[in-house]
């Protein structure tokens, strides 16, 4: 076996898993932003800030508004909400949504 075809397998496999759970649509980035957020919170319902998004690993490649951009997509979508009343950039992950069809958002 050469030295692709285990990457290409792996990636076929994440490609088939996060259609499962209807993540397709997403771009990149923002399946990068909203697994990132996912992995900051212990359980359903913590709440994370813009600032622990921006340090994770996975994210450190990605330019800031390219962030925020992914963030407001994945606030329309309903994967993210802003925790509480606040205006300040805390969000909860809606991992309760995860699977349903995004287009219907």
């Amino acid at each position: 076996m050469d030295k692709l075809t285990p990457i290409f397998e792996l990636r076929d496999m994440l490609r088939q898993l996060e259609r499962d759970v209807g993540l397709d649509d997403l771009s990149r980035t923002e399946r990068d932003v909203l697994l990132a957020a996912h992995s900051l919170t212990a359980r359903v319902g913590d709440v994370i800030s813009t600032e622990q998004m921006r340090n994770h690993a996975l994210l450190e490649p990605v330019a800031q508004a390219t962030l925020y951009r992914a963030i407001r997509t994945l606030l329309g979508h309903g994967l993210l909400e802003r925790a509480g009343q606040s205006k300040a950039r805390i969000y909860v992950v809606r991992s309760d949504l995860v699977g349903k069809d995004l287009q219907q958002s």
